[in-house]
Order: C-alpha cells, then sequence, then structure tokens
C-alpha cells in the first residue's frame, strides 16, 4: 500500500471558466493558470504520482510545456491513470479538499466525483470530496484564489 498527498493552489482572475473536478462552474472569476487550472484535479494528479514515488505533477505536466496550454485536466488525470497501470497500481481510495470561500460547490460534487470516477475507473464509494472554508481569512478567504488537498491510497498489483 502507498499513502501520496497532493495540493494545488490557483489564483482567481476574471474572464475565465471555474473548472473544479471536471466540472464547469457558474461563477464570475474562474482560476488562473497554463492549464485549465483544475485545483481539485492537480491535487489529485499530485497525490497519485506522490505515491507512485515518481515525484510530482510539474515533473510529467511543466507549465512550460506549450503543448499543455489550455489543456483539460481531465486529460492530465487520464495520463496519470496510464502510469498508474503501467507501474502496477489501482486506486483504493481517495479524499480530497477544496477550500474556497465561495460559491458554495456541495451541489456539484457528484458530477465531480463521477468525473473522477469515471477516469480512475473505481467505484464512484472511492472518491470522497468535501469544500472547507477559511472564514475570511488570508488570499483565499478574501476571494483572491483557491485550493485543494488530496490524499489517496494506492495498491501495488
Amino acid at each position: 500500500m502507498h499513502i501520496g498527498f497532493g495540493m494545488d493552489v490557483h489564483p482567481l482572475a476574471e474572464g475565465r471558466p471555474l473548472i473544479l473536478g471536471g466540472v464547469e462552474i457558474p461563477f464570475e472569476k474562474g482560476l488562473l493558470g497554463h492549464s485549465d487550472a483544475d485545483v481539485l484535479l492537480h491535487a489529485i494528479c499530485d497525490a497519485i504520482i506522490g505515491a507512485m514515488g515518481e515525484g510530482d505533477i510539474g515533473i510529467h505536466f511543466p507549465d512550460t510545456d506549450p503543448s499543455l496550454k489550455g489543456i483539460s485536466s481531465l486529460r492530465i488525470l487520464k495520463e496519470v491513470k496510464r502510469m498508474m497501470e503501467k507501474n502496477g497500481y489501482r486506486l483504493i481510495n481517495l479524499d480530497a479538499t477544496i477550500v474556497a470561500e465561495m460559491p458554495k460547490l456541495k451541489p456539484y460534487f457528484p458530477q465531480m466525483v463521477k468525473n473522477i470516477s469515471d477516469v480512475l475507473n473505481v467505484s464512484e464509494k472511492a472518491i470522497n470530496i468535501k469544500a472547507k472554508r477559511t472564514e475570511g481569512l488570508g488570499y483565499i478567504g478574501s476571494g483572491k484564489g483557491m485550493a485543494a488537498y488530496a490524499v489517496v491510497l494506492l495498491k501495488k498489483q
């Protein structure tokens, strides 16, 4: 068994779509980044890559690679799944937290869980997503950004 921990953060910016867990969420701002800036999927990918002992998401999907400009993070997650299969791992479970002051995210969790479980080919019961607020504190509390954290358990086949 291998445990991995991942984290990601992106600033919020006007004129960008807000995409979390592969779901576009109606909001006046979106996350700024080289890809679609999906902090949730980036944290999950980072956790999986870490659990395999393969470094981090930036090594495999650098923001300096022009071919990754605007890429859907669901595609990145698919590539991470291929890495898992190649290295003989399977996901046992995943627990993730999105840290955001606004908008309310709970209504979007079922679709996020479905997107992730479909890509990773695991039961939706193996995926848990939650959201927390910082109660107005820090850059997240002031509406300047969002973060996500993820922990995964992988089993070597």
